[in-house]
């Protein structure tokens, strides 16, 4: 199984859980002041949409789908410097967030779904970083 499959289901499973986002920003929020500070007037409701949006295309951007690459460009310009400025550090800290979110949240976690949630999401982090 490739890891855009394996981080697939493991995002399945996660989104069964009803407060898997709720975690994720319990745990982005707490890794940094300046997190805090870009989030300090965010909708959260409007935003949780956004990140399940996010990551449900996430490894659509890895096969190469059009749409999703359309989608990963968009946030790469309203993330950039010319516009919320979320500058290419804070991305280290997402993504650590998000991967003890995840494991709390897969029953199924593991080193291999661990690496598969990397392998992905650093595609996408490396692109949002190269649009900074």
């Amino acid at each position: 199984m490739n890891p855009q499959q394996l981080f697939r289901q493991s995002l399945d499973r996660c989104k069964k859980r009803a407060d898997f986002l709720d975690l994720f920003y319990d745990h982005f929020m707490a890794s940094s002041e300046q997190v805090r500070e870009k989030f300090a007037n965010t909708n959260f409701a409007a935003q949780k949409g956004h990140l399940i949006k996010s990551l449900t295309l996430a490894a659509d951007v890895v096969d190469g789908d059009a749409a999703a690459m359309r989608h990963l460009h968009e946030r790469a310009e309203s993330h950039s410097r010319h516009e919320i400025n979320v500058q290419p550090a804070l991305y280290d800290l997402w993504l650590e967030a998000l991967l003890s979110t995840v494991e709390e949240c897969d029953e199924e976690f593991s080193d291999q779904i661990e690496a598969a949630w990397r392998s992905v999401l650093g595609h996408i982090i490396g692109y949002m970083q190269a649009h900074y």
